[in-house]
């Protein structure tokens, strides 16, 4: 029996090349802490960058997660009190897959508590997230401008969604020599909005609280504080890029973008292929490849016996990897699912994920109504996530929008062929009946004729389907050439 090893092994690749030194700065970093795509993408995209010469170094809270995943770490600066808050430290270790420097801020009262790095074990958001957060951008801005008693000082701060859109500010309003800023956006939805009030424990003046600066419909605006004051902007593809520029999917702050555009472009994301690897993952039940795709049956007999699913090698096995939410789409996947069901007696549906209680209740009350046929596993398990998308035919990510998704790549590459919505990343990997379906209008009734489309597929055509499947295993989904990207970006804002 093979041992699960979820992460890639430490790379000696992974050093300082005499490229440029770069500040990474996240509320999440897997394995350290993970609630979705944002924590693998702060993983995997320094590791990208390192091997091509970079000299990266990572910035996190010193949440419970972190500390026990990092294991020995010491203290490599005493921040002594900031914003009101004390202890503050800086906690420094090395990430446990890739050997990176990792930075953990630690200040007990605000970062130690049960839950996950925005909720409480309720799932309510915690009332000082802009306490914590905005701590985190103090701490980033003093890291980067060579205020924290350390000998390390970036050429540029990269600051990852709303946590740390504070940061660019604190940076921007320094004369003189600093370091240049890039602000990702990896969902506009999430904007981190609190009242204006805390501007003055945050160290804010009176004159950022106005719509030309941090002010947002009443609310003092994390995220807009990132794509007004970085010097440059990005967002995880290219369609999304161009998707914030619209009414639909800006979230209000479509006209920023729309200022910005000049400095703002979509990097497509990519994923760990070491990791998520079917030619060596140890978490599946047999290893497979494009060229051999036979072990690919056996995976799908493992997902069928652990989720409760008959065991049928003809059976089509759909997958829901994603949060249980409304931008996933959740609802109407919840909705058609028993309709679907009915009309195909072989299908079957294997959901791993969590979010919103009541769709997570609506899943767990449909299950008993279809059994053999209907696996759920609500909450989230890396060994899981691997056994499931190895043994799946389809995956349904589809989604009301999609900044990026991995979930689809990763399914890609394992060879479930995704059926989802037309927008984001999702747009810019996934091809009509070259390795997946896609529907445009996010309604039952769209997404619905793109599953009878799959379906009739995988039933009806199975050399058609074979083509398909191999063609989107075969496909490119690492980060070599969103690494080249930013690198170009990091020049491109050191020349400003």
């Amino acid at each position: 029996m093979r041992t699960c090893v979820a992460t890639a092994m430490a790379d000696p690749a992974a050093k300082a090349g005499g490229g440029p030194r770069v500040l990474l700065v996240s509320s999440e970093i897997h394995p350290l802490a993970k609630t979705g795509g944002l924590a693998d993408v702060c993983a995997a995209l320094p590791r990208a960058l390192a091997k091509r010469g970079a000299d990266v170094r990572l910035l996190m809270p010193a949440y419970d997660s972190a500390l026990a995943q990092l294991g020995a770490a010491h203290v490599a600066a005493d921040l002594g009190e900031m914003l009101g808050c004390e202890p503050v430290r800086l906690l420094q270790g090395h990430m446990p897959a890739t050997g990176l420097p990792v930075w953990l801020l630690d200040c007990p009262p605000l970062y130690r508590r049960p839950g996950t790095p925005y909720q409480d074990a309720q799932g309510e958001d915690w009332p000082d997230n802009w306490l914590r957060f905005g701590l985190l951008a103090h701490a980033a801005a003093r890291l980067a401008l060579g205020n924290a008693g350390l000998e390390w000082r970036p050429d540029v701060l990269h600051c990852h969604d709303w946590p740390t859109g504070l940061a660019a500010y604190l940076v921007a309003r320094v004369a003189g020599t600093r370091p240049h800023t890039l602000f990702t956006i990896h969902n506009a939805a999430f904007q981190g909005n609190f009242p204006l009030d805390c501007a003055s424990r945050l160290a804010l003046p009176q004159e950022v609280l106005t719509p030309d600066a941090m002010e947002f419909w009443g609310r003092l605006s994390f995220l807009k504080a990132g794509v007004r004051y970085a010097d440059r902007i990005s967002t995880v593809s290219p369609t999304y890029a161009r998707e914030l520029r619209t009414p639909e999917y800006g979230c209000g702050m479509e006209g920023l973008f729309e200022q910005r555009a000049g400095d703002f472009v979509g990097i497509l994301n990519g994923i760990d292929t070491e990791r998520w690897d079917p030619r060596t993952d140890a978490c599946i039940a047999e290893h497979y490849s494009p060229d051999a795709p036979q072990g690919k049956a056996a995976c799908k007999a493992e997902l069928q016996r652990a989720s409760l699913l008959a065991v049928d090698p003809e059976a089509p096995v759909m997958a829901f990897a994603s949060r249980v939410t409304w931008q996933k789409m959740a609802d109407l996947v919840l909705e058609r699912m028993p309709r679907m069901l009915a009309r195909h007696p072989r299908l079957q549906f294997a959901l791993l994920g969590a979010g919103e209680r009541k769709l997570e209740r609506g899943f767990e009350g449909l299950a008993p109504q279809f059994t053999r046929r209907l696996g759920i596993h609500i909450g989230y398990a890396e060994r899981e996530e691997h056994r499931l998308q190895a043994g799946a035919d389809l995956l349904l990510p589809g989604a009301r929008y999609e900044p990026c998704g991995l979930a689809h790549m990763i399914g890609m590459r394992y060879g479930a062929l995704p059926v989802a919505r037309r927008t984001g990343g999702i747009a810019d990997t996934v091809e009509e009946a070259a390795n997946g379906f896609l529907f445009d209008a996010p309604t039952g009734d769209d997404m619905e004729a793109a599953v009878e489309r799959s379906l009739d597929t995988y039933a009806r055509r199975p050399r058609t389907w074979a083509a398909l499947r191999e063609r989107a295993m075969r496909g490119e989904y690492g980060w070599d050439r969103a690494a080249h990207a930013y690198l170009e970006l990091y020049a491109g804002a050191a020349a400003i």
